[in-house]
């Protein structure tokens, strides 16, 4: 199996940008619990042959131990990454797809904020769709790459901190919101969260904003 590379970072640092941002979103589909993204930056050059860091994939192609390896080496690495999101409550009033941009934009925000990077020098590779509205940004200093979390080694590590994270959230929800399974679907349509939902109703983490009453029948 072909592991994510640096060729779309190369091309780009190969034009004068500096700065590289990784980006991928996680939870987009989940019946339950936030929205998470994350950003991420590697020093410009970068390349991982041999190591921990050069198994780094798509983090849905990945076992959770190996993610959280992963992760913890990823942060460590990294010239610079953020993490953000946005919670139920504004899924509901605002929908998915507003808030999964909205967690985008406030992770790449933070970033330049956190490391006070020049925003000139920045390009973004998202995995997907392109992020609209980006101050200082916009839509040309960025490439939107379908499947890009198993083809840019910059956006697979971005899925896989963002995916981590997101994983402690939901089970640290399972305690508070026994019977849904969330520890283990992670909020997503199972199976079981469905038969869950018929027989518990929706909690308060639940998205009302999805279609969810069919399955309380």
């Amino acid at each position: 199996m072909k592991l994510p590379n640096f060729d779309f970072e190369k091309e780009i640092w190969g034009k004068g940008f500096d700065y590289v941002i990784g980006l991928d979103e996680v939870g987009r589909g989940s019946f339950a619990g936030p929205v998470v993204a994350a950003a991420v930056i590697f020093r410009k050059g970068s390349k991982f042959k041999r190591g921990l860091l050069s198994q780094i994939n798509d983090s849905k192609l990945l076992k959770a131990n190996k993610r959280r390896l992963l992760s913890e080496g990823i942060k460590k690495r990294v010239l610079a990454y953020s993490i953000a999101k946005i919670e139920v409550t504004d899924i509901n009033k605002k929908g998915i797809g507003k808030s999964t941009q909205k967690a985008a934009r406030k992770a790449i925000k933070n970033l330049i904020a956190e490391y006070e990077l020049d925003p000139k020098l920045l390009f973004l590779l998202v995995d997907g769709f392109p992020i609209r509205y980006i101050r200082s940004m916009g839509l040309k200093r960025q490439k939107a790459i379908i499947k890009g979390d198993q083809k840019s080694t910059t956006i697979a590590a971005a899925s896989i901190l963002a995916k981590v994270y997101r994983d402690k959230i939901m089970k640290k929800l399972n305690r508070k919101y026994p019977g849904y399974g969330l520890s283990r679907n992670k909020g997503y349509g199972t199976k079981f969260h469905q038969t869950a939902l018929q027989k518990y109703g929706l909690s308060d983490i639940h998205r009302t904003s999805f279609n969810l009453s069919k399955f309380l029948q």
